[in-house]
């Protein structure tokens, strides 16, 4: 059976898409219910930056069509700051603070590494042992939150669902093979990043899904992808989902607003039926 395609940017609340992208006067809260009539699947990437609340994500799911999918960006308080350890609390948060309201619109986690992060196999077999592996899983870490979450935490499943985790690394350490070997004993896909030369660029299926991250073919955030590279991309897509595997892409070029333009030129390589009818 083939794989299915997940194509979006990442994010939608951005300044210089609205009168470019975005209709002018097109009301601000009405963002994201535009993007996805355009394309398929988004990456959440408030989550990295701050817990969001169990509302947020109830209205991001109701703002879109059936069909529709989410990412999640894990949060940086656990990547960035504590990095990686000491995170009982924190991982616990995180799945408290309203996730589990995307209910069957909730996709893979998405978990980036800062640049000043080196590979260890023993911290990250760690981490991945720490990340729940089903909906009910996630509840069940989630009733574990602190006080920062008293009185807004979801710990409730909508659904019983298995949940997907990709990582994406920066530091040059990771290029060795033991890396590849960490995340296929534990399931975890490897985010083929592509971006500008900035960090290494590792091409690898490490589960049953591929995630591709697109920074800017030349400068970083900036630049957009000529028509040969969505060409290209969009054969690997095609070699993967006939493999049978699941694929994800998102679109982070956002600074010149070439993202939304990328992302539906390469639903539209891959004849995605979107918008369902």
């Amino acid at each position: 059976m083939a794989g299915r395609v997940r194509i979006g940017t990442s994010g939608w609340l951005y300044p210089p898409w609205r009168g470019v992208f975005y209709p002018p006067k097109l009301p601000h809260r009405r963002e994201l219910e535009y993007l996805s009539s355009k394309v398929n699947s988004v990456e959440i990437n408030g989550s990295f930056y701050s817990l969001q609340r169990p509302a947020s994500y109830q209205s991001w799911r109701e703002q879109t069509p059936d069909g529709f999918e989410f990412a999640v960006k894990g949060g940086r308080f656990i990547t960035h700051m504590k990095r990686l350890r000491d995170i009982d609390a924190p991982l616990a948060n995180f799945f408290a603070s309203g996730v589990l309201a995307l209910g069957e619109k909730l996709g893979p986690f998405l978990w980036q590494l800062p640049p000043s992060l080196p590979f260890d196999a023993d911290q990250l077999a760690a981490f991945f042992a720490m990340l729940p592996r089903t909906t009910t899983a996630a509840a069940e870490l989630a009733t574990r939150h602190d006080e920062r979450l008293e009185g807004r935490a979801l710990t409730v499943a909508r659904t019983h669902a298995p949940l997907r985790h990709a990582l994406e690394v920066r530091h040059q350490s990771f290029t060795d093979p033991a890396f590849l070997d960490v995340l296929r004993e534990h399931g975890i896909g490897l985010v083929i990043a592509d971006a500008a030369a900035a960090w290494p660029y590792l091409e690898h299926v490490t589960a049953d899904f591929a995630y591709v991250r697109l920074h800017g073919s030349t400068e970083l955030y900036t630049s957009g992808y000529t028509d040969d590279a969505l060409d290209r991309l969009a054969a690997r897509i095609r070699r993967w989902t006939a493999d049978g595997l699941d694929a994800y892409a998102y679109f982070d070029n956002d600074a010149k607003v070439k993202a939304p333009a990328d992302a539906i030129a390469l639903g539209a390589r891959l004849e995605l039926a979107w918008p369902p009818a």
